[in-house]
């Protein structure tokens, strides 16, 4: 079954109960009002027997006549009131009612509060349809007489008209109940039709793939207004979502292919000498040691590719470096002079050396520290000058390092920091391309930035902003 119908299911049985309760409260004053209007139409009818016995004959209250029935009703096929006159003895002297031939009796106990008062009762005699009575007293004073005015009335009327009350509530509850059953299924519809647009979006979705698609801006305020506006963010959320793993997926397979083509080169050169050194003392010793020496180059160039790896899988897995107090100087000056050590052809030269604390990892900022210097020593012929300054701007330490190689092209500024890019000068100097990619997510993990320009002469600078410890 259908949300809309069990919607309008629902209407039509609140508005079935609605009508449940308001034709029982109806029933029930109507109920109550008829028995009160009964009672008041008898006692109305005895009053009225009162004012014609002040006028009435003696030979009519003396009961010499013997009881008047000409002209009563038989109770048991009709329902109009009437009144009997008794006297005190209990005597019937008129009576407009009837059951079979003989007046309705009336019991004693009822003339015996009658004479105390105005009394009623309703009485059940065999042979007798159920009657509603009312007595009270009369007396001729001027006659010395009295006795008891009866007035009555079956209480079967009060049933016909409670039964004609309950086939209008039947018959007109029907049209009603069809009504509300329409009204429901219109309204529900309407207020669905939102979702149902909402559902009809969702499987085009995902039938097309189309992350592009929007639900019509809502024109109204209400939840289901608030629905659709919330449906479009979670599509806005969705189709970034898809946009970064599209990106993600394709930075991972050109990560794959460039690793496993990275990777090839030295296993092939490592190979091809292994298979040379594995020929024994046939091959001669100067290309034994050649051979030799390839294959620990390219033995710790692939450590270095791997260990780069694993640095940025690091990154990848969500990995962050635990920050505190560093003194940036004494860092700079130890890779300074280990880098003269290394690089014993290039020049190496610090400039404006400050004293700057921030919030790193000393690792990181020595692996910082090595791949920019690195970097700048293999893009500077022998002789070349490569050089190192530290200076505060405001809240921020500057690190710079300048070479005067070949620089970087404008195209390739950005683009020097993705995983395994190298510009086309660079592809002579056996680097794996992974360098300065560590490098920003480094700078990142510690809250900065890096970037590259080309010098007013030749060579480039890369300068790294650092936040300074609070």
């Amino acid at each position: 079954m259908s949300f809309r119908l069990r919607l309008t299911f629902f209407g039509a049985a609140l508005v079935a109960l609605t009508l449940l309760a308001f034709g029982w409260l109806v029933y029930a004053l109507v109920a109550n009002s008829q028995a009160t209007a009964q009672d008041d139409g008898l006692k109305h009818r005895a009053a009225d027997a009162l004012t014609s016995i002040r006028t009435a004959p003696a030979s009519e209250l003396n009961g010499t006549a013997g009881p008047a029935l000409s002209g009563a009703e038989d109770l048991r096929q009709r329902t109009d009131p009437f009144t009997e006159i008794l006297t005190a003895s209990g005597a019937v002297l008129s009576a407009t009612g009837r059951v079979g031939s003989a007046p309705p009796a009336v019991p004693g106990s009822l003339l015996d509060a009658a004479a105390r008062g105005g009394a009623l009762a309703t009485v059940d005699a065999p042979g007798s349809p159920q009657l509603r009575l009312y007595a009270t007293a009369w007396t001729r004073t001027d006659l010395g007489l009295g006795g008891y005015v009866v007035a009555g009335q079956p209480t079967s009327i009060q049933s016909e008209n409670l039964k004609g009350l309950r086939g209008f509530f039947i018959v007109s509850s029907i049209p009603t109940l069809l009504a509300a059953f329409l009204a429901s299924w219109l309204i529900t519809g309407r207020a669905l039709r939102p979702l149902k647009s909402v559902v009809e979006t969702a499987d085009s979705i995902a039938r097309t793939r189309d992350f592009k698609r929007r639900l019509p801006p809502a024109k109204r305020s209400d939840e289901i207004g608030l629905l659709s506006g919330r449906f479009n963010g979670m599509l806005d959320q969705v189709e970034a979502a898809n946009q970064q793993l599209t990106v993600a997926l394709e930075a991972q397979r050109r990560f794959v292919a460039d690793a496993s083509h990275e990777l090839r080169t030295p296993l092939t050169t490592i190979r091809g000498n292994a298979d040379l050194l594995a020929q024994g003392p046939a091959v001669d010793e100067e290309v034994r040691r050649e051979a030799a020496r390839d294959v620990a180059s390219e033995s710790e160039r692939m450590s270095r590719l791997v260990e780069r790896l694993l640095t940025l899988a690091q990154a990848d897995a969500g990995q962050h470096l635990e920050l505190a107090p560093l003194a940036l100087r004494p860092l700079i000056d130890s890779v300074f002079r280990q880098a003269q050590a290394v690089h014993e052809d290039r020049r190496f030269h610090n400039v404006g050396l400050t004293d700057a604390t921030i919030a790193g990892d000393a690792d990181a900022i020595i692996q910082l520290l090595w791949i920019l210097v690195d970097n700048g020593a293999k893009f500077t012929k022998p002789g070349g000058l490569v050089e190192i300054g530290l200076r505060q701007h405001d809240s921020t330490a500057l690190l710079t390092v300048a070479d005067d190689g070949i620089g970087v092209a404008a195209d390739d500024r950005e683009r020097v920091f993705e995983r395994f890019y190298q510009a086309d000068q660079a592809r002579s100097n056996n680097g794996t391309g992974l360098g300065l990619s560590i490098a920003r997510w480094i700078v990142e993990e510690h809250r900065g930035a890096i970037s590259v320009r080309n010098n007013t002469g030749p060579g480039c600078t890369f300068t790294v902003s650092l936040p300074l410890a609070g």
